[in-house]
């Protein structure tokens, strides 16, 4: 899955611009899971993580567009120049592929945002890149007996 963008180089201290694609791979790298764990456990029980972390490795990739994302999970676009998003968007210009993110899906009438478990700092990498890149991510569910 590619993405056409440009962006600005600034790793050199100057302002370059370049075309590039996000490139993405295919799944989730195996060490996004427990790292998705790792952040779910500061909100969940252990057993309700294990059960996330299971179906998200199981979960379909879909695709959302980076705004939609940010906007669902409540939260602030980091910087570019954050050192975790500056990373990735040198992995972007060197043409690495970057791993899909992993989701747990919120409840508006609940009011629970989306929870980023895993990807946070590539979606916002991607959405300096383009507010409306296709993010590949693994959604799911909250199952039932945790609501």
């Amino acid at each position: 899955m590619v993405a056409g963008v440009v962006i600005t180089d600034i790793s050199e201290g100057r302002a370059v611009a370049k075309k590039v694609t996000v490139e993405w791979a295919d799944a989730p790298a195996e060490h996004d899971y427990p790292a998705a764990a790792s952040f779910l456990r500061l909100t969940a029980a252990p057993a309700l993580v294990e059960v996330l972390t299971a179906l998200l490795s199981h979960a379909p990739t879909v695709e959302h567009r980076a705004k939609d994302i940010l906007r669902a999970a409540r939260l602030q676009l980091l910087p570019a120049d954050d050192p975790e998003v500056a990373r990735d968007l040198k992995h972007v210009t060197k043409g690495k592929p970057l791993s899909p993110i992993l989701l747990v899906r919120g409840e508006l009438s609940l009011d629970r945002p989306l929870q980023i478990a895993d990807g946070y700092h590539r979606l916002c990498a991607s959405y300096h890149l383009s507010q409306d890149t296709e993010i590949p991510c693994r959604l799911v569910d909250l199952p039932a007996i945790a609501v």
